[in-house]
């Protein structure tokens, strides 16, 4: 009698498990409201970022390709930070792959396209540093009608971010104006929260989210309004939700904070053999119309210390310095730095040409056109402005601006991203620059020269 119980409670167990699942996988999906999205990616440290629709507990399964699963921390969002929940996959390898999966309220989440990352790999002292592709872009505006100007919507071609996923890059950069805050979005946290999260729920956008790490700078439409600047009152506010957003691996410089009582977005990271460094160029400029021209800038000197030490201290080949808007582009006009802070700029290039740094490329975005801009410095040097725009916002047919250092042949007024090839032994390392279209077409390809 008691194994015919035991049996019959088994099958009662099973039955309902059965009937519970397709609900179960159904419950976790309708509160998936964005993501995953891979974060920051170290040998030993994966970050993964996942928005819920209401309060849940999220986690994460991993697993390696010997079939070893392993499980995030599990956060509880909440809607002070928009339902966003960031896990750390914490017992990764170096170099190993993992596939993984989303749980919300311990369900599994379904989705129709690939969860996966791999570990930075250990390569110092074994081997040359491994090939990596990095996909870049900027002013990326989603159309929400009820909100937007009267009119024609300003983005458009939102497969792009279709085309970026398959060309599958390693990481992808997103160089500011990754969101448009609109003007009932300005004043108010809970605007902020709703234009992030629009902008992040686009459906082309997931998969590429899903298998590509991302990093991000910010420029003025996801700061605040149109060329705001150290002013903006709801700055704290802006740094909130960009870190809440994104997965950068720091944010903030001690030493901005305690020069000007706000630490900012600044962040470093190494990618392989490569330094990035994602510049803050908002929240100490001082206004662009100030007519007072010994204390202009766009850094603020505690930034600009510190990358200046930064770009010293590095030993990677190449040193991409990600900044919102252009640096060496000569014309003097709207947010270009020669016009801003010309002083600064100029110091700041004679410290590099000083100190005798090589490799430097500035990877910027905000003018709505893609071009190459390059310098040879006093010393011999070549120095790099990389501007890639725009993803999705809108574009103009053409460009009169005379900027002087512009590379013929690489101006492209169009919706196209940027993939950068690092490649080539230790010693030896080559950088190769690629511009592609909505659909993925080539429209040029550089190789950059030191």
């Amino acid at each position: 009698m008691r194994t015919l119980l035991t049996l019959l409670c088994l099958t009662l167990l099973c039955t309902c498990v059965s009937a519970q699942t397709p609900n179960s996988i159904q419950t976790a999906n309708t509160l998936l409201q964005a993501g995953p999205m891979l974060g920051y990616c170290e040998q030993r440290e994966v970050m993964i970022w996942v928005q819920t629709k209401l309060p849940a507990l999220v986690k994460v399964e991993y697993t390696d390709d010997a079939g070893q699963t392993m499980t995030t921390n599990e956060v509880k969002t909440s809607r002070e930070t928009a339902y966003t929940a960031k896990m750390i996959a914490d017992q990764v390898q170096p170099g190993q792959h993992y596939t993984y999966r989303v749980f919300i309220d311990g369900s599994a989440v379904e989705l129709d396209y690939p969860t996966e990352f791999t570990a930075q790999k250990i390569w110092r002292w074994r081997e040359d540093p491994p090939t990596f592709q990095v996909a870049l872009g900027s002013c990326t505006y989603i159309n929400e009608p009820a909100y937007d100007r009267p009119g024609e919507g300003y983005g458009s071609e939102y497969e792009i971010f279709t085309s970026i996923d398959q060309k599958n890059p390693d990481l992808m950069i997103h160089l500011g104006d990754n969101m448009y805050l609109r003007e009932p979005d300005w004043y108010t946290k809970t605007g902020y929260h709703h234009r992030y999260t629009h902008t992040r729920s686009l459906p082309e956008m997931q998969p590429l989210l899903a298998r590509t790490h991302h990093y991000a700078t910010w420029d003025d439409h996801d700061y605040g309004p149109n060329d705001s600047d150290r002013t903006w009152v709801l700055k704290e506010v802006a740094k909130e939700t960009f870190d809440a957003f994104w997965g950068n691996l720091t944010s903030g410089l001690p030493t901005s904070k305690a020069e000007s009582g706000f630490a900012g977005i600044t962040s470093t990271f190494r990618y392989n053999d490569t330094d990035f460094f994602l510049l803050d160029n908002r929240s100490f400029r001082t206004p662009n119309d100030q007519k007072r021209a010994d204390n202009k800038t766009v850094l603020g000197k505690a930034q600009l210390e510190w990358l200046v030490e930064s770009l010293i201290f590095s030993d990677s080949p190449w040193k991409m310095v990600c900044i919102g808007g252009q640096v060496l582009n000569t014309v003097k006009a709207g947010e270009t730095y020669v016009n801003l802070a010309p002083q600064e700029q100029e110091y700041l290039l004679r410290r590099i040409t000083e100190e005798n740094i090589t490799g430097v490329v500035f990877l910027t975005g905000d003018r709505h056109h893609t071009e190459l801009s390059e310098r040879r410095l006093s010393n011999g040097k070549m120095i790099y402005d990389l501007t890639i725009s725009s993803l999705t916002a809108g574009t103009g047919s053409s460009r009169s601006e005379k900027n002087t250092y512009r590379v013929p042949g690489t101006l492209a007024v169009e919706h196209n991203f940027g993939v950068l090839t690092f490649s080539g032994p230790l010693k030896q390392r080559t950088l190769k620059v690629e511009v592609f279209d909505t659909e993925g077409k080539e429209i040029w390809t550089k190789m950059l020269d030191k």
